[in-house]
């Protein structure tokens, strides 16, 4: 979750766990910036992808773009402010939650801390 950024990035690694073919990907042009310490980066490709948030009695689903990535991190993707204004979404960082309206109640998404300091530290 980053709600500072205007960007969902995928990660290339993550593409290719999925076995999504790049032929399903669109070309892109515009560079980005913030996601590189002072320098511009230009994302290999873009992907809109039906995202699901819930289980089969309360869930919501959209479709997202997303900018793919080369970049080395230890996350498969990162959900911008685009992901939380398409599913209305509130996000709480304290709590590492995600709600957002079902159409049978509030859907939650969380994780834990001991996962993101475990995620960070394999990576660094």
């Amino acid at each position: 979750m980053d709600g500072g950024s205007g960007l969902n990035i995928l990660y290339v690694d993550s593409l290719d766990t999925m076995r999504i073919p790049w032929s399903e990907l669109c070309p892109v042009s515009s560079p980005f910036h913030g996601v590189i310490s002072r320098m511009q980066a230009y994302p290999l490709r873009q992907i809109d992808m039906p995202i699901m948030f819930g289980d089969h009695a309360n869930f919501s689903l959209e479709v997202l773009t997303f900018e793919v990535v080369d970049f080395l991190e230890s996350y498969y993707a990162i959900l911008g402010w685009p992901c939380y204004a398409k599913f209305v979404a509130i996000p709480n960082y304290t709590y590492l939650k995600l709600k957002m309206s079902g159409p049978n109640g509030i859907i939650t998404i969380g994780s834990t801390f001991l996962h993101a300091y475990t995620c960070d530290h394999e990576h660094y």
